[in-house]
């Protein structure tokens, strides 16, 4: 009885309040009809003061004082007496911010003006945001601006940019067919010509026309014909055209071009190991061995390649080398089993987008720095991770963000302004949703290693099957008086042909000298029966 009493004592306070209130409401919509005289004069005062602000503005723009004009037009383009004039300021806001080299924060500004779809200034930003997606690299931006016009509207200046650039995005989707037209269409005087050739090769290879991505490599190879012999678009070129002959199957071709790769470029290590499986289909295979003895040195023990080690015990198996045979499978589980415990242990450990990018950036800095970091999975697997196509492109962007911060970072007054804050903040999210990007591709990537890595340890147990059944039956031979003994392949020719023809002939201990890497040739014994 007491609480209602409470009760009713508070509503009667409220009840009066409420009522006031309402009143005051009403009054309240009643006042703009008479006030309205007032404040059309003074936003007149204040619209006419704003018009002269971005006069100044403009003049400041034209005169080349960015920065200043950035700042005051990021200050009109917030006012409201400007509204009109709003996709005008914030087009001409992103430019300036395009001449500081802020291609993010002004990806912003084109983006806005786009969806102002204004009749003049939407077409112009699209443009631009175009230009400014090209130089960040970022597909997101450019599948935006493409899809918000038709790409006949597009400069003329420009069109090679977008066919190279929609022809990388139909690669991506596997439409390879529309993919090679697109890079056909990219002029032989823009700055991506060659990288579009390449492409377009990739997506006739991708397309299972070999026959046509034999044409495209060799005549890219042949517009580089007088460029040094370590060019990379020449090199680029010899490589496809070598993995063109390859999926045609045409072995002894594509071990020719595979020898022509300088060896002191980024390809050659991919085009000798390449070019060892083209030697153990054509039955080379002391060619075969002899590469291997390059791409299992000291030299490139940070690489990851379980797939050669497995190879090189095939083609042991071939020659009936069966010790050294099992050499091999043991250093291949000795190195891969503990790759693949941790790479399993490290996917059940965590889900964390950022935890896989924290490990890729720490040995992106191994990589480039040679720093020590302590990393928890093994090096040989980020590294290979980091060469990824998606991944290093993504890592190409986060670092113009990053360069883009520094830019704002590094001028104290311009990073205080409210323009500066506005860039920070802008260029904090995109770099902080980019690397949770990158951590899920990173973590694709694992997780596909590890699909593989259990693939090859049970194509590494029928190996060594293989490798038990030959020794058996070897046996069976020998005690039959059928094996071969301890002949060499080459017992009848003096060593003084090889000395003779410009080599040092040694027997190989397992020592390794950097300078020979790619100069070892192999010379086994037949120990195959007949």
């Amino acid at each position: 009885m007491k609480k209602v009493i409470s009760f009713l004592i508070i509503a009667s306070f409220i009840v009066p309040v409420t009522s006031s209130a309402q009143r005051t409401r009403k009054r309240t919509v009643t006042t703009p009809a008479k006030k309205a005289a007032t404040p059309y004069f003074q936003g007149s005062s204040r619209e006419g003061a704003m018009k002269g602000q971005l006069s100044d503005a403009l003049r400041m723009a034209q005169s080349g004082q960015y920065e200043n004009a950035a700042n005051a037009l990021f200050s009109l383009g917030r006012r409201p007496e400007l509204a009109a004039e709003r996709p005008q300021i914030k087009y001409i806001l992103g430019t300036m911010l395009v001449e500081l080299k802020l291609y993010q924060t002004a990806a912003f500004q084109f983006v806005d003006v786009i969806r102002s779809k204004h009749p003049k200034y939407s077409k112009l930003a699209i443009e631009k945001l175009s230009v400014v997606a090209d130089t960040l690299g970022d597909d997101t931006i450019l599948n935006y601006a493409i899809s918000r016009v038709d790409l006949n509207d597009f400069p003329a200046a420009l069109k090679d940019m977008i066919h190279f650039r929609m022809g990388e995005i139909r690669m991506r989707n596997h439409e390879y067919a529309k993919a090679s037209e697109l890079f056909s269409r990219v002029h032989s005087g823009s700055s991506t010509y060659f990288q579009a050739q390449f492409n377009k090769g990739l997506a006739e290879l991708e397309a299972n026309q070999p026959g046509l991505a034999i044409g495209t490599y060799t005549r890219m190879i042949e517009a580089r014909g007088r460029a040094p012999v370590t060019d990379t678009n020449k090199v680029a070129a010899q490589l496809g055209l070598a993995r063109s002959y390859y999926q045609k199957q045409d072995w002894d071709q594509a071990i020719e071009v595979y020898s022509q790769i300088p060896r002191d470029t980024l390809m050659w290590h991919d085009a000798v190991f390449e070019q060892s499986w083209a030697m153990f289909r054509a039955a080379r295979f002391r060619s075969a061995l002899s590469n291997f003895q390059t791409l299992h040195s000291a030299y490139y023990e940070d690489f990851y390649m379980p797939e050669g080690l497995l190879l090189r015990a095939i083609v042991y198996l071939y020659i009936c080398k069966y010790d050294e045979m099992e050499k091999v499978l043991s250093l291949f589980e000795k190195t891969y089993g503990p790759v693949r415990s941790k790479i399993g242990d490290f996917l059940k450990s965590t889900n964390e987008a950022s935890a896989f990018y924290a490990e890729v950036e720490k040995a992106q800095m191994i990589k480039t720095t040679d720093r020590s970091a302590n990393l928890r999975l093994p090096y040989i697997v980020l590294r290979n991770v980091l060469d990824e196509g998606d991944v290093k492109r993504a890592m190409n962007y986060i670092d113009r963000l990053a360069q883009e911060r520094a830019r704002v970072d590094s001028n104290r007054a311009f990073k205080a302004s409210a323009l500066g804050q506005y860039a920070t903040k802008i260029l904090a999210n995109r770099s902080r949703n980019a690397k949770f990007a990158v951590g899920d591709m990173v973590k694709a990537h694992l997780q596909n290693m590890r699909v593989e890595l259990r693939d090859l340890y049970e194509q590494a147990g029928f190996i060594r099957y293989e490798m038990i059944n030959g020794r058996k039956e070897s046996m069976k031979k020998k005690l039959a008086g059928r094996d071969l003994g301890e002949t060499q392949i080459d017992d009848k020719i003096d060593r003084e042909f090889y000395i003779q023809n410009g080599y040092e002939y040694y027997p190989f201990q397992g020592e390794f000298w950097l300078d020979e890497v790619g100069n070892y040739h192999y010379l086994g014994k037949q120990s195959c029966e007949q």
